[in-house]
């Protein structure tokens, strides 16, 4: 029998940065050693195509550098095209950037009679308006339906949060049809310290400073408290709070720092705000290659995510997975329906404060900064979360769909042992799940 073949799309994958590449050539790269032929069809500044160990890549000619309406539907215009110029596989995943990528994964797959998983990162055209696009309404209805019915016909809809998967069901999908599949760290936060320093040499990224990691944080006063947020300032995660939050504490607590390490629309908006306000106590650092993630990851006593109120059910900030693979205290600026709020809540691994509110914000800081019980039985869920959500589980977990979905079951059947957690790590059916549930290789 042949190997089953598979091609996924998204418009950015390494060396590109982006959590959404990130995650795909892990998937990518362990469905290669699970068989598959796999093929990622994705874009880049200069048109090639190249492998990545086992994994064909396709790069198409785009502008990675900006993000527009323009550029998008130019995108998902050329990737639906050399879809539908290569052999037939036997699954087609889409992922959702550019936007409405489900929609031209439908027409590949019925014009090549294959079958098509969606990857849902993002809920499309829902999360537009958070991201600063507004739309006509009765384009916005428009989009919508054609999303809808494209998902309608998908064999499987895998969401990375139970938030998205009851968005979806209000629509009408069929639960049946969804499974809850978490994103997942780095694997750089995962391995061994042995593994990093044999790879570190490889891995150098000559286009991020070479500056040691610890002069970035050279300080000459006392030891401080860091407050970290690693990663996309991005238009769904605001940081006026945390900005207040960082103004109430500058004078209460001088040894409280608020470190800001990556890049994003939102960036030069903080910059103008530390500079306007005089804030010496929040530090911005450059995005930092991957021979220092866990070490930087590592150095924030306190993890801080954001994420604006209207955005719950359509993202869920993969920042989260990062705090708790390093253990971790995480508070998240955001809705209490979200993901991102269980999981913390679920595990007791830090504390939600609605957006608006920065004397709770900085309150909450103060409190895991002076009382160490409350930092550190935050830091005990962290670590507890953190060896359940594991590249394994949820890679494994998706091996088994797409495997199902192409009629090529494992086998023979995992013999992993069940385990009981506080949280479904993978998930079948968008219904309302018990606190504990049991898990089966991510049943």
């Amino acid at each position: 029998m042949s190997r089953p073949s598979v091609i996924f799309f998204n418009r950015v994958y390494p060396s590109d940065r982006g959590a959404t590449g990130r995650v795909l050539r892990d998937l990518a790269r362990a469905m290669a050693r699970d068989g598959w032929a796999v093929t990622v069809v994705t874009t880049a500044s200069v048109a090639r195509e190249d492998r990545d160990g086992d994994v064909r890549v396709i790069r198409l000619k785009s502008n990675t550098k900006s993000r527009n309406l323009f550029t998008y539907g130019a995108a998902w215009v050329r990737m639906m095209i050399a879809g539908l110029k290569l052999p037939r596989p036997d699954l087609i995943v889409t992922m959702t950037d550019p936007p409405m990528m489900v929609v031209a994964g439908g027409i590949m797959a019925r014009a090549r009679k294959t079958k098509h998983i969606h990857w849902c990162q993002d809920l499309y055209p829902d999360l537009l308006p958070s991201i600063g696009i507004r739309l006509p309404d009765f384009m916005m209805s428009g989009l919508s339906a054609l999303s809808f019915n494209a998902m309608r016909r998908c064999e499987k809809i895998v969401v990375i949060g139970r938030c998205m998967a009851r968005q979806l069901t209000k629509t009408g999908l069929d639960p049946k049809r969804i499974a809850v599949i978490p994103n997942w760290p780095d694997q750089e936060l995962t391995r061994t310290m042995t593994d990093a320093m044999n790879e570190a040499a490889v891995e150098a990224d000559a286009s991020i400073p070479a500056k040691p990691f610890e002069e970035l944080f050279k300080d000459d006063g006392a030891p401080k408290f860091r407050v970290l947020y690693a990663g996309t300032i991005g238009r769904a995660h605001p940081i006026h709070t945390i900005v207040d939050a960082a103004a109430i504490l500058q004078h209460q607590c001088p040894d409280i720092e608020f470190v800001f390490v990556g890049d994003g629309p939102g960036l030069d908006r903080l910059a103008h705000e530390r500079a306007r306000r005089g804030l010496e106590n929040i530090r911005l650092l450059p995005r930092q290659p991957n021979r220092r993630l866990r070490p930087l990851m590592e150095s924030g006593d306190v993890h801080i995510i954001s994420m604006k109120h209207d955005a719950a059910g359509l993202l869920v900030p993969s920042k989260l997975y990062s705090a708790l693979a390093v253990g971790r205290p995480c508070v998240f600026v955001g809705p209490m329906n979200s993901e991102v709020a269980k999981v913390i809540s679920d595990f007791h691994a830090g504390a939600v404060v609605a957006q608006g509110e920065p004397e709770t914000l900085a309150q909450t800081i103060l409190t895991l900064r002076m009382d160490g019980n409350a930092w550190h039985n935050a830091h005990d869920g962290s670590a507890q979360a953190g060896r359940i959500f594991v590249p394994s589980e949820s890679i494994n977990a998706w091996i088994k769909r797409a495997r199902d979905v192409v009629g090529r079951p494992l086998t023979p059947p995992s013999a992993k042992p069940k385990v009981t957690v506080p949280t479904p790590v993978a998930q079948d059916n968008a219904v309302q799940q018990p606190p504990s549930v049991t898990i089966h290789a991510a049943e």
